[in-house]
């Protein structure tokens, strides 16, 4: 006899929490974000964020090879395999990777001093070894739901290509690359992660450490615009 899934009724109240939870957590809702999509960021306040997330989108393969690493079978590592792909590209010049240096380009970085990490800020940086350190530990459940901010995702990509062309049109057009590919992407893989969730939080505690690991990955999200914000403030760092 196979494992018992949770009755549907249970299984309906915890995608419910999971969404709600992505809701009241997701980094839209944080300050910096809010000042981005109203138009009220300088120059320099972008550039720092473009270069500081960076350094987070090169680490999502890497992650993502972590948890890779943990599935259980064939079909799974299949269809994740593909957000490696999504990000480093199948050749040079394509994926995300490549879609984001082009957005630092567009908003006046090289591609040297992005790859060089020389604007990189320490909190950033211990944000993201804390997220891949967590994906390279935690198991194949916990890994997997703290990418559900992912449900978040295809919105705020909506919101920058609405608000970037009307408050920053200094910024190419193809700089915006990235925004537009997450869309759809971001709507499959959060629809297929939420799934695979759903499926393996069999019992009340498989729920709160799926719950713990959306959280948790939210607070890295948070921690990253907190000290993006930071350096931007009048007098940091003087």
């Amino acid at each position: 006899m196979g494992v018992q899934r949770p009755a549907s009724r249970d299984r309906d109240e915890f995608e419910k929490r999971l969404r709600d939870l992505a809701r009241r957590r997701y980094h839209d809702r944080h300050p910096f974000n809010i000042r981005m999509h109203q138009g009220e960021l300088t120059p320099d306040e972008l550039r720092t964020w473009v270069a500081n997330r960076y350094h987070y989108q090169r680490n999502i393969p890497v992650k993502d090879a972590l948890i890779l690493a943990k599935l259980p079978g064939p079909a799974e590592r299949r269809s994740w395999v593909r957000r490696i792909q999504d990000h480093d590209g199948a050749a040079d010049g394509e994926g995300g990777i490549e879609r984001w240096l082009l957005l630092g380009e567009a908003v006046g970085l090289s591609r040297a001093e992005l790859d060089s990490g020389e604007r990189v800020l320490p909190g950033v940086r211990f944000a993201v070894e804390g997220y891949v350190t967590f994906c390279r530990l935690r198991s194949p459940l916990e890994a997997v739901a703290s990418s559900l901010t992912e449900l978040c995702a295809p919105d705020i990509m909506v919101t920058r290509l609405d608000t970037f062309p009307r408050y920053y049109p200094w910024i190419d057009d193809s700089g915006l690359a990235y925004f537009r590919s997450r869309v759809p992407q971001g709507t499959r893989d959060g629809q297929e992660a939420l799934a695979w969730v759903l499926d393996w939080a069999r019992t009340p505690e498989d729920q709160d450490r799926a719950l713990d690991a959306l959280s948790f990955k939210c607070d890295v999200l948070w921690s990253l615009l907190d000290s993006v914000q930071h350096a931007a403030a009048p007098g940091a760092g003087r």
